[in-house]
């Protein structure tokens, strides 16, 4: 589990073919944290598993399956492109975003920016995403906790506002239309909407 605060950002160094999919070599850059085998760190909103541990050069190694090549924007990665950097919560941990998985449930398109005044991105989502993008509640885009500003549900798109602080320590200020982005939506709004579109009035029915 995540909270959508950016800690650091990388490069992807490397991309190498292997029978499960694609190795993914990125450069955290000056992050200090030295994660071990085994542990799970957000990458662009995706979590993944480091595979091998840090080298000499501090480079994290991650192996991503054709599902996760095929749903999210990692199998669009080039080397040389910035990705977002999260570590996972623990109870120790200040929860300052909000509950964010890493579980990506598709690739939204930016189809707006307004960048005088309040800094804004419109982002068209699929359909069946909507239901669970609601005004003032949360949503991750590439892995960044953020606040919804406003919704179009029949345009199928969102908008957030940023600070200057978000587009300067994540990737998200080199968003232009046409970017691909990571989307997770809130997982209470998930749930709500799952419910109700599947158990309402089947839910306290008595067996038989």
């Amino acid at each position: 589990m995540f909270s959508g605060i950016i800690r650091a950002t990388g490069r992807l160094a490397a991309v190498e073919s292997t029978p499960a999919g694609r190795r993914l070599t990125i450069d955290p850059g000056a992050w200090g944290h030295t994660p071990g085998v085994g542990d799970s760190i957000a990458v662009s909103g995706c979590c993944l598993t480091l595979a091998v541990p840090p080298g000499p050069d501090g480079h994290l190694g991650f192996d991503a399956i054709p599902e996760t090549l095929a749903k999210t924007t990692l199998g669009d990665l080039a080397v040389g492109d910035r990705v977002n950097l999260e570590t996972s919560v623990t109870a120790a941990t200040a929860m300052d975003g909000h509950v964010v998985q890493g579980h990506v449930e598709g690739v939204g398109e930016v189809v707006g920016l307004v960048t005088q005044g309040e800094y804004r991105v419109r982002v068209r989502a699929h359909p069946d995403l909507m239901p669970c993008i609601v005004p003032k509640g949360s949503v991750a885009i590439d892995g960044v906790s953020l606040t919804i500003a406003e919704v179009s549900p029949a345009g199928h798109w969102f908008e957030v506002a940023l600070i200057p602080t978000t587009l300067s320590l994540t990737t998200l200020g080199g968003l232009k239309p046409g970017s691909k982005v990571n989307l997770e939506t809130d997982v209470l709004a998930r749930t709500v909407v799952h419910v109700l579109r599947n158990y309402a009035g089947v839910i306290g029915r008595p067996n038989g």
